[in-house]
């Protein structure tokens, strides 16, 4: 009688015990901060740019070529090579989480490319990846904001 007794209290214990581990672990539902919206205005510069992994930088003058981004348009100030060759308006993929930038040079379609925000050693940078004309050829274009 004894040994059954002992066998039903540790079983009670056993019981006890996982009930009060259930009962002390909470679900926490953690929703995510909500991103802002990406805030590209302003003038931007090149630091690097390259043509099929080819360093452009040493063959081509970037330093006066700017592109500009002000109220959903955007400007090419000294043009050079690049995804348009107008000016015109511009839009993102998703606003908070952009993938994509779409150029719609005046007169002419969006054209869109690949788009990234990051921020590199402390400074905000633009990375447009893009093929004008021959799909054989990607550039990848770094920006950073001008002073």
């Amino acid at each position: 009688m004894k040994q059954l007794y002992k066998q039903n209290r540790i079983k009670w214990l056993l019981v006890l015990f996982t009930v009060m581990a259930f009962a002390s672990c909470k679900v926490e539902r953690l929703s995510p901060a909500a991103e802002s919206t990406k805030d590209i205005s302003g003038d931007w510069t090149v630091i690097s740019a390259t043509r099929n992994g080819t360093d452009l930088m040493s063959l081509v003058d970037f330093s006066q070529f700017k592109l500009s981004f002000k109220d959903g348009k955007y400007a090419l100030i000294n043009k050079l090579p690049f995804l348009v060759s107008k000016d015109g308006t511009y839009s993102f993929d998703d606003p908070q989480y952009p993938f994509k930038i779409s150029f719609t040079a005046t007169g002419n379609p969006a054209v869109a490319t690949a788009f990234t925000y990051p921020i590199v050693n402390g400074i905000r940078q633009l990375t447009l990846t893009f093929s004008p004309g021959c799909p054989g050829n990607t550039y990848v274009y770094t920006f950073k904001k001008a002073n």
